[in-house]
């Protein structure tokens, strides 16, 4: 499905909160739940700041979905981030009955960023979000914050590599 002017919208907001988190010394994620055209809660990765491996935003709001909305509303309501879910959040939002994932950048594009730097291969395999929850209505990326997107990423591995930004493609 194509994305629309509000999917965007949202996805933008995602990378905002993606920016905050690399600001804050963490893995530049961030996601919103909408539900109903509104938004009901975001949140952006807190791995490093909370030393705490789990604290995905896709995971936190999988979990604050069960205590906000019920299980129809949930089936009703979208998750938008700026990376394709993991598979860790993936199952997490396909157990608590997440209708929809939209991400502004795949695995796919994340993997071969990483590579393309020299960063090893993650803990877990690199799934699809549909590989995990195949229930799961999946959209994305959004070619429009491709670029940007990256950009956070870069910017991370520069500085945890130690190395000067422009040597990273």
């Amino acid at each position: 499905m194509a994305l629309t002017d509000d999917d965007l919208a949202h996805l933008r907001r995602c990378v905002e909160l993606a920016r905050e988190a690399l600001d804050a010394g963490d893995e530049p994620f961030g996601s919103v739940l909408v539900h109903d055209g509104r938004r009901v809660a975001e949140d952006r990765n807190r791995e490093t700041s909370l030393a705490d491996a789990t604290r995905h935003p896709e995971f936190d709001l999988a979990r604050r979905a069960t205590e906000l909305l019920t299980s129809e509303e949930r089936s009703a309501a979208t998750l938008y981030t700026s990376g394709e879910h993991c598979p860790m959040c993936a199952a997490a939002n396909g157990w608590v009955g997440i209708g929809r994932i939209v991400y502004a950048v795949s695995t796919e594009q994340f993997v071969g960023w990483l590579r393309e730097w020299g960063v090893g291969p993650a803990p877990v395999a690199p799934l699809p979000v549909g590989a995990v929850a195949p229930e799961i209505v999946v959209d994305g990326p959004a070619p429009e914050l491709t670029d940007e997107v990256r950009e956070l990423h870069r910017r991370l591995r520069a500085a945890r590599s130690g190395v000067a930004l422009d040597t990273l493609a």
